[in-house]
């Protein structure tokens, strides 16, 4: 059976999480306690040598050590529900909105976190090596992340889904991000009506209780 090595806090996992649900994909789950550091102990980094998670090992005995694989192999191993798209346009719309939600709000949440909070000195990028932390990053990321919650209601006036007329992947990050921006106490308001709908609408998919 399909392992997934998973943190119940971390948001990257959860993107992994809500995709199997969505694929009604039955896993088993490997719990990596990232409070105590257990990504980077030699026991993990015998399963993932990035010491991150998302990481999932398949039926095969693969390791997959990043969203963008898994959701690839997922997709060509279970095709419906089609969450990459079908035709060659859904398919480069949805890799192009998932790219940059996760460029400009997923990494933006982090960036912010990352450079400020005092449990990650020096922890300011995921892996193996130390970085120190940058507080003009995280002041840099606050503003990113405003300026993603516009991009976003802009995007999703009249629209139900982000990326085309059905539910994908961009819709999974884009949630996971939103979700994530609570931890630098920043969440959608009054000024970001249509995406306050949408998260609204998402809320009511079980795979986001996952």
């Amino acid at each position: 059976m399909i392992t997934l090595y998973d943190c119940a806090s971390a948001p990257s996992p959860r993107r992994a999480r809500i995709f199997l649900a969505e694929k009604g994909v039955a896993h088993e789950t490997v719990q990596v306690d990232l409070r105590n550091s257990e990504q980077l102990s030699s026991a993990y980094q015998n399963i993932n040598p990035q010491c991150t998670v998302p990481a999932l090992r398949t039926e095969e005995g693969t390791v997959l050590t990043d969203n963008a694989a898994i959701t690839a192999y997922l997709e060509a191993r279970y095709t419906e529900p089609p969450l990459l798209g079908t035709t060659p346009h859904e398919k480069a719309e949805i890799a192009s909105w998932n790219w940059r939600i996760e460029f400009e709000g997923l990494l933006a949440v982090a960036e912010a976190l990352r450079n400020s909070a005092p449990a990650m000195a020096n922890r300011a990028l995921p892996g193996q090596v130390d970085y120190p932390q940058i507080p003009e990053l995280a002041r840099r990321g606050l503003a990113r992340v405003q300026q993603f919650f516009v991009m976003l209601d802009e995007r999703l006036a009249e629209r139900d889904f982000i990326a085309t007329d059905r539910f994908s992947v961009a819709d999974i990050t884009a949630v996971v991000a939103l979700d994530f921006a609570r931890v630098v106490r920043i969440k959608p308001g009054e000024q970001h009506p249509h995406l306050q709908r949408w998260r609204a609408a998402m809320a009511q998919r079980p795979s986001m209780s996952v």
